[in-house]
């Protein structure tokens, strides 16, 4: 049976009483320096002097410095910047002042697991990894409540890494939901193969694909979209609540029966070989380095998928059909091109 760590089984003490830098003010960035703050811990961000989101951290009340200044005035460094630039950053800004008695704390394992970032003797290494985007993590501490996380050491040099771990999960309110114990490796490649083969490819490769055969067919697009998009939150919610088996009890009687029988017609077992193939890419590193190679590149591989997927018929039909509904979404946060490049 899996151990879940709770709020009782961690001092945040510890943590109190070490200075924390948070290098990246985004969406992780912004919710563990916040949530530290009010949890007591002394707390800077680092950012780079043109950076966008260093007017944000500063109304917000943080001291900011650069990635360097932070990280040499610090005993904990945080690295919340995205996978792509966190090699860069490290190499030239963070490594000189990772001294001996140090912390290097990841919320993902993705460069350590890979080998683009190697600490120095000495210097403790651990993961404190929330189950949920970064703007949940701070709603939900202000709320009283908090965002499972999952919690890795990778180098305890100082004997008391695992100490330290728990301590910053407990104030930044993981373990008000509870914490279970990983590693690096299973972190990594589990959280990447989630996002590629269900929650992001997976689900949006099948929602498009729902999409084209319905108004191939002859079937409006906005009727199309209500019935392979809109609904989709609805049964997610109910899984989420209860599982698979709450969604089905939810649903009505034909909608379960076509789930048993219709089900494996479309996700066959060839899916699940696909699946195992896009593990194997990404234990292998493969899947790593092309993206890697892609972003030192500047990113062509990957802009051309994004334009291409941004121009699918579908997102068209939903900016239309959401700006017309008491239900209407923000779209200007997340579908607008600009909003966030």
């Amino acid at each position: 049976m899996t151990e879940v760590i709770y709020d009782d089984g961690a001092d945040l003490g510890i943590i109190q009483g070490k200075k924390v830098a948070i290098i990246g003010y985004g969406s992780q960035g912004h919710a563990h320096a916040q949530n530290l703050r009010d949890s007591g811990v002394e707390v800077r961000v680092g950012l780079q002097p043109e950076s966008k989101s260093r007017a944000k951290a500063q109304e917000a009340g943080f001291e900011v410095g650069t990635p360097a200044e932070v990280a040499e005035w610090a005993d904990v460094v945080v690295l919340l910047a995205p996978d792509q630039h966190q090699r860069h950053i490290y190499a030239n800004e963070i490594a000189q002042h990772m001294r001996e008695g140090k912390t290097l704390v990841f919320s993902h394992g993705f460069n350590i697991r890979f080998g683009y970032i190697e600490a120095p003797e000495g210097v403790d290494v651990v993961l404190v990894a929330p189950k949920g985007p970064g703007h949940t993590v701070r709603r939900e501490f202000q709320a009283g409540r908090g965002v499972p996380v999952i919690v890795a050491v990778e180098k305890d040099a100082s004997g008391s890494a695992w100490q330290t771990a728990w301590s910053y999960a407990k104030a930044i309110g993981g373990l008000r939901a509870g914490g279970i114990t990983t590693t690096f490796t299973e972190e990594t490649e589990s959280d990447l193969f989630g996002e590629q083969a269900v929650l992001c490819g997976g689900v949006s490769q099948l929602v498009q694909y729902g999409f084209e055969t319905l108004t191939e067919a002859g079937y409006q697009p906005e009727i199309a979209y209500f019935e392979v998009l809109h609904e989709l939150k609805l049964i997610v919610d109910l899984m989420w609540e209860g599982g698979i088996a709450k969604q089905r009890w939810s649903v009505s009687d034909t909608a379960e029966y076509g789930d048993y029988v219709s089900g494996p017609r479309v996700i066959d077992p060839s899916v699940k070989e696909n699946m195992q193939a896009v593990l194997k890419d990404i234990q292998s590193g493969a899947f790593a380095e092309r993206f890697i190679g892609d972003q030192d590149a500047g990113g062509p591989e990957f802009q051309a998928l994004r334009a291409k997927a941004e121009g699918h018929p579908i997102e068209a039909t939903g900016q239309k059909l959401r700006a017309l509904f008491a239900w209407e979404q923000p779209d200007a946060d997340y579908t607008d091109g600009s909003a966030q490049r």
